[in-house]
Parts: C-alpha cells; sequence; structure tokens
C-alpha cells in the first residue's frame, strides 16, 4: 500500500513537475522500474529474491539520482550513491550466504522456522559455530544489519543520502518515503524473528538508529538547502523506526516497539512524501533549492503553503496528526525498555519540530524575496502549478492527517486481530509540549525578520560551522579513502612496478644481453674456427654413442 500509493502520488506530480524536460519519457521509464524494484522486494519470498531485487533498487536509484547526467554533481551523486550501498550490499550477501548455509534453505518461512526451533540441528549448529568468538548467527544477522544501515543511510553509511538531492525531486519524494531508504527498516522488521535471537545485534541495532536520528536532526537545524533539510529529516525518522525495532527484545510482534517502528514507516510515507512534493512545488515556483530565495510564499502558493504545514505539524508530533500516534508509540516503547534512550529520543523529537518549522516559516512567512523567474531554469513560468500539481498534495495530506487512526496492528500481527490498546494522555504532556515549544522558537525566530538567528551562530561559533558541514564526514572519509588508503596502495603499486614488473622485465633483457653477447664471441666469420667447433662435437656425439652402446 505505501509503495503503491506513494509512488502512484509522484508518478502524477511528475507529469506536470517535469513537463519539456528532453528526457522525459526515459524518467518515467526509470521511475516505474523503481517502483517494480521495491514491489518485488516487498512481496519476496526468499532471501534470493530479496536480494536481486534489493539491487535492482540500488541501480534505480543510481539511474534517477543521475538523471541530469549534463551535471558534474549529478553524476558524483549517482555514483556515491551506488558505491556507498555496494558495500553495504556486499555484508548482506555475505550475511545471506551464512543464513542459507546453515539452513538449508533461502525461503523466508524455512529459514524463521529452523533457526528459531529450540532444540533443532540448524540453530545448534549455527549458535554453536563461532569465528573470533563471535557465533555464525550473530555474524550473519551483523552483516544483514549492515545491508539495511547502507540501503537506510544510518550513520555510518549516511553520506550518499543528501548527495541524492541531485535527482529531480519527485525522485527524492519516493525514494526517502517509499523506496530505497525505508528497504532497510522493512528487512530488518521482516527477519525479526531472527534478529531478536541475537541481543548483542538488537543492542546495535538500537544505537545506530539513536545516533542516526539525533545525529541528522542536528545537521538538519543548520542546513540552507530545501531538500537537504528534508533529507537528514528522513535519516533522523528512519533513526527513530531503527532504534524502536532494536528495544523490542523478545516480545515479537506483539512489542510495542516493532510495531510502532512499522507504524511509523506508513505515517512518515505520507507526511515525508507530502513534504518533498511540496518542496517540488516551491522549488518549481522559485527555481531555487535554497531557503534564502523563498519567503513570503504562503498567499502565491497556498494550496502548497496549507499542505506543507499539515506535513510540519504531522512530522513534529502534534495531536490528532498522523505523526502524533506513531511517534508517540516509539516513545512509549522506549520509555518502557531503555531510559537513556528514551531522553535522546525525546530530545530529537524537540529538534525536529524545531526545524520543520525553521523550514515552514523562512520558506512561507519571513521576508518576501523577489523570486527568480528566469526562463533559462528547469521549469517555466512563475505559478504554483495546475491540478497534476495540487492533487497529490492534497491527498497527501489528507493521509497525514488521518493515516493515525487506522487500526494498523490488524495488517502486522500473525493472526490479524489487533492488539489491546490503551491511552496514556499523560504520558503525551511532556513529548507535546516540547513540539510546541521547538515550533515556538522557530516561530519567535522565523517568522518576521530577525537578527536572533545570526546572533545564535556567531555564538555558536565552531560548534555550528562543525554541525553546519555535517561534522565533516565527509571529510574524513575522503581523507581516509584518498589521504590513507588509495596513496598508501598507491605508492606500494608504484613500488611494485617500479621494483618487480619493471625489474623482471630489465633483468629479462639484461640476461638475453648478456648471453647474446656470449654467443656473440661464438660468430668470429674464422673457417677455421667453425671447423674445430664441428670437429669438436663430431668427437663428443661419437664419445656419447660409444658410451651409450656400451
Amino acid at each position: 500500500v505505501v509503495v503503491t500509493l506513494v509512488s502512484l502520488m509522484v508518478h502524477i506530480f511528475s507529469i506536470a513537475y517535469l513537463k519539456g524536460e528532453e528526457r522525459y519519457r526515459t524518467y518515467f521509464a526509470y521511475l516505474s522500474l523503481f517502483t517494480f524494484s521495491m514491489l518485488g522486494l516487498v512481496l519476496s519470498s526468499n532471501l534470493f529474491q530479496i536480494y536481486i531485487f534489493w539491487e535492482l533498487v540500488g541501480v534505480s536509484s543510481f539511474l534517477l539520482i543521475g538523471f541530469y547526467y549534463q551535471k558534474p554533481s549529478a553524476v558524483a551523486a549517482a555514483k556515491k550513491a551506488f558505491i556507498v550501498t555496494r558495500f553495504a550490499d556486499f555484508g548482506f550477501l555475505v550475511g545471506i550466504l551464512i543464513l542459507s548455509y546453515y539452513s538449508g534453505s533461502l525461503d523466508f518461512a524455512t529459514v524463521i522456522q529452523r533457526l528459531t526451533a529450540d532444540q533443532g540441528a540448524e540453530i545448534n549448529s549455527i549458535t554453536g559455530a563461532s569465528f573470533i568468538g563471535i557465533s555464525a548467527l550473530t555474524w550473519a544477522l551483523t552483516l544483514i544489519f549492515i545491508g539495511g544501515a547502507g540501503k537506510s543511510a544510518m550513520f555510518p553509511f549516511h553520506i550518499w543520502l543528501p548527495d541524492a538531492m541531485e535527482g529531480p525531486t519527485p525522485v527524492s519524494a519516493l525514494i526517502h518515503a517509499a523506496t530505497m531508504v525505508v528497504a532497510g527498516v522493512y528487512l530488518v522488521a521482516r527477519m525479526f524473528p531472527l534478529f531478536s535471537l541475537s541481543a548483542d545485534v538488537m543492542q546495535l541495532i538500537t544505537y545506530t538508529g539513536l545516533v542516526s536520528a539525533v545525529f541528522a536532526a542536528l545537521i538538519a537545524c543548520t542546513q540552507t538547502d530545501i531538500k537537504r533539510v528534508l533529507s537528514y529529516s528522513t535519516m533522523s525518522q528512519i533513526g527513530f523506526m531503527m532504534f524502536s525495532i532494536g528495544i523490542s527484545g523478545y516480545g515479537g510482534e506483539t512489542d510495542l516497539g516493532y510495531t510502532a517502528s512499522l507504524f511509523h514507516l506508513l505515517t512518515h510515507a505520507l507526511f515525508k512524501a507530502l513534504l518533498f512534493l511540496g518542496a517540488g512545488s516551491v522549488i518549481h515556483y522559485v527555481h531555487s533549492n535554497e531557503i534564502k530565495d523563498m519567503g513570503g510564499l504562503r498567499k502565491e502558493l497556498p494550496v502548497t503553503h496549507i499542505t506543507f504545514l499539515v506535513g510540519c505539524l504531522a512530522i513534529a508530533g502534534v495531536p490528532l496528526l498522523a505523526g502524533f500516534f506513531s511517534k508517540e508509540e516509539i516513545l512509549l516503547a522506549a520509555y518502557q525498555r531503555n531510559k537513556l534512550v528514551y531522553w535522546i529520543a525525546l530530545f530529537t523529537s524537540g529538534l525536529t519540530a524545531f526545524y520543520m518549522f525553521r523550514l515552514y516559516f523562512s520558506i512561507f512567512w519571513s521576508k518576501h524575496t523577489k523570486h527568480n523567474t528566469d526562463a533559462n531554469h528547469e521549469h517555466d513560468g512563475p505559478r504554483e502549478g495546475g491540478l497534476l500539481i495540487k492533487l497529490p498534495l492534497i491527498i497527501l495530506a489528507i493521509g497525514a492527517i488521518f493515516a493515525g487512526y487506522i487500526p494498523f496492528s490488524r495488517f502486522i500481527s500473525s493472526d490479524h486481530q489487533p492488539f489491546e490498546t490503551s491511552f496514556h494522555l499523560s504520558f503525551a504532556v511532556v513529548p507535546v509540549a516540547l513540539a510546541l515549544a521547538g515550533i515556538g522558537l522557530a516561530m519567535w525566530w522565523y517568522r518576521k525578520e530577525s537578527s536572533i538567528p545570526d546572533a545564535m551562530r556567531k555564538r555558536a561559533g565552531g560548534i555550528y560551522t562543525i554541525v553546519y558541514n555535517k561534522f565533516y564526514i565527509d571529510e574524513i572519509y575522503m581523507f581516509i579513502t584518498q589521504r590513507i588508503l588509495l596513496n598508501s596502495i598507491g605508492r606500494l603499486a608504484a613500488w611494485f612496478d617500479s621494483t618487480v614488473i619493471n625489474g623482471l622485465v630489465n633483468s629479462t633483457g639484461r640476461l638475453v644481453q648478456y648471453i647474446s653477447s656470449i654467443m656473440k664471441g661464438w660468430q668470429s666469420g674464422k673457417v677455421q674456427q667453425y671447423a674445430m667447433y664441428f670437429i669438436a662435437g663430431v668427437i663428443a656425439i661419437a664419445a656419447w654413442v660409444l658410451y651409450v652402446n656400451k
């Protein structure tokens, strides 16, 4: 449902958004391949099938991120996404091979049944086998989680996600809401009965998701590109889903954390697709991704304004909207299982409300900017767009409001019965108050032109610079790969080439030269010398024949 609904909205939106593009048909071919790949992934019944579609999702994203191949930045972003996820996917493949080796099957149900049987030979075998003191099961699940973390842009595999914004904006909506980024969460949830067998892996999932959530939220507070703010928002929300699964422990499908994670996957798909398509409508109008080029757009883009506001309220967790129900479930699950995780998640939730309404007020309320309507830009005309732009926004806004009322547990329980529900209104007071505080702070700083944000940036000094530059993770990776690994490998390769390869070639030449210099002395041109060699040869052959016959 998530894939098909969001994909349909993106396809409709794209008809108008990319009208007039030179590669219009190619775009829709890539988009359809993307949707097909994700549908194949979620419908796969065995590990081999899911791996095939997993890779197809990666290929589709590569094609769409690099759609504007004339731009060097788009080409670099596509290659970056493809290469980073390839490293993680290799771990996924090895994990699959380990599981299939010990279970004797690739079928999901069979693998889970055999490896979760209390006295089964398979579970005894895989838990008994170990490498450097870690069981084969833990290794397999860790490697599979690495594959999921790479696809879902979890720390430290997140570096491809902001650069993926080089693709068309509707593509970003599909990647972030219903396809590539949520594939990792889906994989971990699909294999949850196996993951719950290893407490160490569940801890890894918990803290990877938690670090990713707060890390991305901090960065989102400083970014000035509308799509990058939303991309880090996605990383943060996926982190919420991941740590919610991680804290589920042995509760299985009835555990609140597991249910809340998948519920948040559903609600997030709706309001994040809404936000990205809303951003697309804004970009379509102002021809810029930079927030500084926007402002005062609420009257010029009324439908976009209202629907974007709905998306911001939903992701902030304002009561009665979809995001409130799923986010509160995650926070409650964290409070019941791990207080440290709860407090960090609560802080991150407040940051989410702040940076989303920083974005909202900067675009629709702050000082009006003279918008760039240069005809040389990607799309034509300073206008909000027709029905094909507005209809997907309205439908997704309705979903972002009412999806929280769906009896979601009925769809994920094995007996299709809803779980027992209860309301903890007192528990919601602190998260809601924090969300409202974040919204209020953003309103105070960004609703009108204010010197406070600049003053706070100057006061933060180096801390702001570090966060704005994404904690220099990209630079650290470049230093490690280029300065250390590639330079070291380059120096080793240069030494091997000059010493071993060149030495072998040169030594062969010198040996031939030495032998030829010796043989050259035999070619004197003197007949007497040749006659002597002939006689010596005849004598040697005769002696050898006589010796053999004897």
